[in-house]
């Protein structure tokens, strides 16, 4: 591969977002590496176009979300808790009105629960840094605030300390949002990538993993006004 790395935030069906993304950095599907953070599903209505989008890329690392989790389960075998539907579910219900093609299936069956490259490491969640990857469970991987949590709250008290044995660690899950950002935000190695695409108010952001720059969408509510995404 010779091209540039990249890292992107949950995408949760903004399709229009992700293109903006592609188009502000010049990525090139052929020649680019993506990691994806997951979370494509739930939320806007262009869930399947965004499957599509990503299968076009030649490189692309694709990163289980918790939200791909519950799809895949609809996926396959038609399973719809409330829970799911009522926090973005409907919205990947919606984009798929008739049978979900195999190569989305066969996309989040084969994903990743995290990726490691040089001395980085890319997951959905978080993780235990007490714990050695390889032997953490897929809850972890998925779900996990912890890491994210201690990393904010140890940049306050001792910035630059680190939690990991990584140079850096990108996560998404967390909304910036929460921290009042629509950026990425950096906290001790831990860097925050999911700003908010998922909900109104929020965007989607990729970055340049070699350089640090970042590129971003515009606020997705403004790209689906007719739609409430996770709002």
């Amino acid at each position: 591969m010779s091209g540039k790395r990249y890292v992107i935030g949950d995408i949760h069906g903004a399709h229009k977002a992700l293109i903006e993304c592609f188009e502000a950095s010049s990525f090139s599907r052929k020649d680019d590496l993506l990691i994806c953070l997951g979370d494509v599903c739930d939320g806007w209505p262009e869930v399947n176009k965004v499957f599509d989008e990503l299968l076009g890329i030649e490189n692309l690392v694709y990163i289980l979300g918790n939200h791909d989790k519950w799809a895949l389960d609809w996926f396959l075998h038609g399973n719809a808790p409330s829970i799911w539907i009522h926090q973005g579910g409907n919205a990947t219900v919606e984009s798929y009105r008739e049978k979900v093609p195999e190569t989305h299936i066969q996309l989040l069956t084969h994903s990743l629960l995290y990726y490691k490259l040089d001395n980085r490491v890319f997951v959905h969640g978080g993780f235990d840094p007490t714990r050695k990857l390889e032997e953490q469970e897929e809850q972890i991987f998925l779900w996990d605030r912890e890491l994210v949590y201690n990393a904010m709250q140890q940049q306050k008290v001792s910035p630059g300390t680190h939690l990991t044995s990584f140079d850096e660690v990108f996560v998404g899950h967390t909304p910036t949002l929460n921290f009042g950002s629509t950026k990425p935000i950096k906290a001790c190695e831990v860097i925050l990538m999911d700003t908010g695409s998922g909900w109104p108010g929020g965007v989607l952001s990729m970055m340049d993993i070699d350089s640090g720059k970042v590129t971003h969408s515009s606020f997705v509510n403004y790209l689906y006004p007719d739609y409430a995404g996770r709002g």
